[in-house]
Formats: C-alpha cells, structure tokens, sequence
C-alpha cells in the first residue's frame, strides 16, 4: 500500500490540536482512524465524548472512515481499549501515535508527587500502554509503526516542567529500544518533537510566536513516519513553523583510564572528557 492507505491509525489526544490534525490528515490521504481523546481539560481533570466525536464528524464529512474512543490512556485497561476499538472497527492496528497528554506545570521545589504522578501516568505510561497492547499485533502481522510526541523540554529542558520533560525523554528511550526489538519484525518506533500553537502551548510562549507554528505543519512528518516507504527507526525529528530537523546524541572523543583513576586526576583531564570538538554520532550499546 502507498502510504497510509488503509492502514488503521491509532491517534491518542486527537480531539484537538495536534491530534486533530494528525487525525485529519491521516483520514484524508486514506487510513481508517481511530480518534481516541478522553475529552478532559489541559490538567487532565474531566472527560466527556464531544470532542472526539467532533473530529470523527468531520472526517466521516470528508468522506474519511474514524471512529471515536474515550478511554484514559493513563491506565492499562485504557491503553487495551484503544486498541480493542481499532480491532472492533476495523479488524486491524496497523499504527499508534502516541500524542495525549496533559500539564501540570510547576517549579521543582514544589512539586507534590500527585503532580509528579499525573503527568508521567499519561505521558509514558500512556504511551507504554497503548503500545504495549498494539505490540502483538504489529508482530503477527509483521508491520507496525510507532510515533511518539517527545518535547523540546524533554530534551533540553525548561523551567516548571520537570515532570514533562521527564516522561518526554523517557518516550525517546523507549522508541529506541522499540527500534532495536522490532526491526526484525518490521516494526518502526520513532519520535516528533512538535513546537506549535494548542491549548498546551497556548500562555506558555509569546502570541507573535505562535501565530508562526500553526499546529498543521506537524502532520505530515507524522505521516511519513507511519507510511511503508518511511524506512527510519530511532529517529526523533523537532519540527516547528516548516522547519524540520533531527536530534541525535553525541559523544566526545573522550579520555581512557589506564587504572582506576583518583578523583583529582579525572579533574585535571575534565575538559579532554567534555571536549565535544571530536564528537561522533553515539552508536547502540548495552547498558
């Protein structure tokens, strides 16, 4: 099949910015959508179907095949039923996008550990559920793709979202080692790291930013990643404004330790260790 075709598309949080576009980009180049959003506010408090419904709506409008799913990503039962409803519908699960999410923003020292909690149970333990229950799946049938919504504050950080940032990067490790176990199997893992303007974003950066990252321009990275003639796993792509770049670790040259060596004597070879001038693409390793 070319491109998304027929596939059946798992999208998690699509009842509005980013997933919505997702959604509906997907449904209009030919896959069958799964449009799955618990219906709760940016915190992740409340639910209600309205606006999963909507989008599927708007793409059965067009002429697109979707169906809307409700559960909570955040628990194992949720992540099953997402799944079970692509199966239901559709007889299929030929890919997960793993968007869903939520805030609860606040400096480190005052963090409450339900604070901590929240975020990471949909974030990477949402992701790990879905996929976790579409793996199966994927592997019988010898195909899957796997995209993940890591974050700019996953990978570098930013003030107030510790808790964010932790389960963005932790999505990162995790499609790399999907990568890695389901090459065999041809079962793609990879990661977008989106910078647009939702209701996630939305008194985070300045106005005049975020009228130049319509929530659109994301989609279509989104759906190469879930095509067949998309062969990258691993892969984590920041993408912002039409501007598209990859993210990928380096490693210095480093310094080797004839003997185990005294803590005075990795000082004096620190910047020879942290020297990046020689850095190479770090590679797959154990540990």
């Amino acid at each position: 099949m070319a491109g998304v075709e027929d596939r059946v598309i798992a999208v998690t949080g699509a009842g509005g910015g980013l997933g919505r576009e997702y959604a509906l980009l997907l449904a209009r180049s030919g896959a069958k959508v799964v449009v799955n959003d618990l219906g709760g506010a940016r915190d992740g408090t409340g639910s209600g179907s309205g606006m999963a419904d909507a989008v599927v709506a708007e793409i059965i409008g067009a002429g697109g095949q979707a169906v809307a799913d409700y559960h909570s990503v955040a628990t194992e039962e949720g992540g099953a039923g997402v799944v079970r409803t692509a199966l239901e519908a559709f007889g299929r699960i030929d890919g997960v996008v793993s968007n869903a999410g939520i805030l609860r923003d606040v400096a480190f020292h005052k963090m409450t550990h339900e604070q901590w909690d929240a975020v990471i149970q949909v974030h990477l333990n949402g992701t790990y559920h879905v996929v976790r229950a579409a793996w199966p799946h994927f592997r019988e049938q010898g195909r899957g793709r796997v995209v993940v919504a890591t974050s700019n504050t996953g990978l570098y950080g930013n003030f107030g979202q510790a808790n964010y940032g932790a389960a963005k990067l932790g999505m990162v490790g995790l499609i790399n080692t999907l990568a890695i176990e389901g090459r065999k199997y041809n079962i793609l893992a990879n990661a977008v790291a989106p910078q647009a303007a939702t209701r996630m974003t939305e008194d985070i950066a300045p106005p005049e930013l975020l009228a130049k990252l319509p929530a659109a321009h994301v989609a279509p990275i989104v759906g190469h990643l879930l095509t067949d003639e998309c062969a990258d796993s691993g892969t984590v792509v920041v993408v912002g404004g039409g501007l598209c770049t990859r993210v990928q670790l380096y490693e210095s040259k480093g310094v080797t330790f004839a003997e185990v060596p005294t803590i005075e004597q990795v000082g004096e070879r620190w910047a020879e260790i942290t020297d990046m001038s020689g850095a190479v693409a770090a590679v797959n390793r154990v540990g």
